[in-house]
């Protein structure tokens, strides 16, 4: 059913539109075609206007048409949106004795979406709030040109690293690389994607609903004719605005793309539940069935508990519906809610802020964000006591699973998509070393733990799927001295980076792991030294990053108050 118009408010609101399109100049098809969502209140639909008072609401339902309706005022500046962004509350991960717990475990992530929206915060010149900065998003930001896996290998590689660590003086780092099998264009499944769009008044700015429209525009030059796009959309209610339409119509899709205006409150879990069944009614065996939902994540209307939409999407990955979460804007960017339904969804989440990225998530790595090659993916390392004393994994707080979870095949896990890297990063203390960091107990055992032939520091496991089954596939690796290198200088250069991303990170959560000698300048000396190939400019904008960093820490110290003010 294609939506001309949502309309809820009042009846003098409803009055008042119906007189400004009566109004409308013969043969303006731009002011008839448009699919538009008006609120029933005027702060539902735009960010806060500054002094004087808001506009009467009837005014506001009237500055959410399109230019052709909205006269002069299309023109004037939008305020900047009062911040209210969301994220969700995570301790880092702790240090662990290995004498102890010898065994971590954990879930996959390739999500991208904290890398950006640190870089958003950076470039307007303040530090990201910590918690929104999740590490191993930003490391995994980056592709370290992993070796590919064999054709007649598992869908990916494993590559480890261990060198000392510049975080600090005794300690190493342990990085496992893991490389998805890229795709032949050619031999690629067919898609089936319903785009569930957020059209509610959050959406209204630039950077928001105009951006996620350029956005999609991308990523149907990179689609196949043969693939196919339905398009929903949600704000006071939900409905179908585009059928499942083939690529080749590609005019068709984009005429409902530059349809659609926003207003409105937000109905997500509603918009969720008609994007679920319009997919799964236009399934396609041997093809790729996935929902991408576009939002700011500001759901106050329907569904809008996290625990119920993570229990409705956890339901219905079940259905073999693949999910993507894009997040855009400022000012009430809900962070936390994509997190959730995402990992719930067997989905991944990015955040898109300008048309550069945009182009990175839905066209330069549409491969990896469309196409599986691996669901519920669990790593497990275990760390042999007689060579490591302690161990910290750095960054994954939210993809923790315990240890019989590995074991588990109905406990869902992270999927790798084509092409896809995956980086993790444990910060260890070898046993002797002066650097330990938990002291031993007075009256535990005080035995020097027993020599180790083998020569091992850890032993990771890894558990995949292939798409659509249900019984796992385990593969094993040993952890070996053959795997060390004597310093940094003589680390692989993707070691060498992810490093230094995974410094950065841990300087915006608050340099508490990092001893007074590694900071900002160690950052960009320690990426420089590894930037290598830059065909798009990303590595040279981490480092260029790392200064706005250190400019944004400055000016936060200087406009803390003192205690005598």
């Amino acid at each position: 059913m294609h939506i001309k118009g949502i309309i809820l408010g009042s009846a003098a609101a409803a009055t008042l539109l119906a007189a400004c399109q009566s109004e409308t100049a013969p043969g303006d098809e731009a002011a008839t075609e448009t699919i538009i969502v008006t609120a029933n209140r005027a702060e539902d639909f735009s960010p806060t206007p500054p002094p004087p008072a808001p506009p009467p609401p009837a005014m506001a339902g009237i500055m959410t048409r399109s230019k052709a309706m909205a006269g002069d005022m299309s023109g004037m500046p939008m305020p900047e949106p009062e911040f209210r962004d969301q994220y969700e509350d995570v301790e880092a991960n702790p240090v662990k004795l290995v004498s102890e717990e010898p065994v971590s475990t954990f879930s996959i992530d390739v999500d991208t979406a904290s890398y950006a929206n640190v870089r958003r915060f950076l470039e307007s010149g303040v530090l990201p709030p910590k918690d929104a900065v999740r590490i191993e998003e930003l490391i995994n930001y980056f592709d370290y040109t992993y070796l590919q896996p064999g054709a007649e290998e598992a869908p990916f590689s494993t590559q480890v690293n261990i060198m000392p660590s510049p975080f600090a003086e005794g300690r190493e780092l342990m990085q496992i690389g893991i490389q998805g099998r890229d795709i032949d264009r050619d031999a690629r499944p067919p898609v089936n994607l319903t785009l569930l769009m957020d059209v509610s008044g959050s959406m209204f700015s630039e950077d928001k609903l105009p951006l996620a429209k350029q956005a999609l525009k991308l990523m149907l030059d990179e689609m196949e004719p043969t693939d196919t796009i339905a398009i929903v959309v949600y704000a006071g209610a939900a409905g179908e605005v585009l059928e499942p339409t083939p690529v080749s119509d590609k005019r068709k899709i984009v005429a409902a793309l530059e349809g659609l205006q926003a207003g409105g409150s937000t109905a997500g879990g509603e918009g969720l539940r008609l994007a679920y069944s319009l997919a799964e009614m236009g399934m396609k065996e041997d093809a790729v069935n996935r929902v991408m939902l576009l939002t700011d994540g500001d759901f106050n209307v329907g569904i809008s508990d996290p625990e119920q939409l993570e229990d409705f999407v956890s339901r219905k990955r079940e259905t073999g519906i693949y999910l993507s979460v894009i997040g855009f804007g400022r000012g009430n960017y809900n962070d936390a809610m994509m997190q959730k339904i995402s990992q719930a969804g067997n989905g991944t989440a990015a955040y898109v802020d300008t048309l550069s990225e945009a182009r990175k998530v839905l066209a330069d790595d549409l491969s990896g964000n469309m196409f599986p090659i691996a669901d519920d993916v669990k790593i497990q390392v275990e760390f042999n006591p007689a060579r490591v004393a302690e161990y910290r994994l750095i960054g994954y707080e939210t993809r923790m699973l315990d240890r019989e979870d590995f074991n588990n095949d109905k406990v869902d896990a992270g999927d790798i998509g084509a092409g896809t890297s995956v980086t993790t990063i444990y910060d260890i203390t070898p046993v002797g070393s002066s650097a330990t960091q938990i002291d031993p107990l007075r009256y535990g055992d005080k035995g020097k733990p027993a020599e180790d032939p083998s020569g091992e520091y850890a032993f990771v496991k890894l558990r995949y799927k292939a798409p659509g089954a249900t019984e796992s596939v385990l593969l094993e690796r040993p952890v070996t001295t053959a795997d060390r290198v004597d310093s940094v200088d003589a680390a692989p250069q993707w070691a060498r980076f992810a490093t230094a991303v995974a410094g950065f990170g841990e300087m915006l959560k608050g340099g508490e792991t990092l001893s007074t000698s590694f900071g900002w300048e160690a950052i960009r000396n320690l990426a420089s030294g590894a930037k290598g190939p830059d065909k798009f400019g990303y590595r040279a904008e981490f480092i260029e990053l790392t200064r706005l960093a250190e400019t944004a820490e400055a000016q936060a110290a200087l406009n803390t108050p003192s205690r005598e003010d």
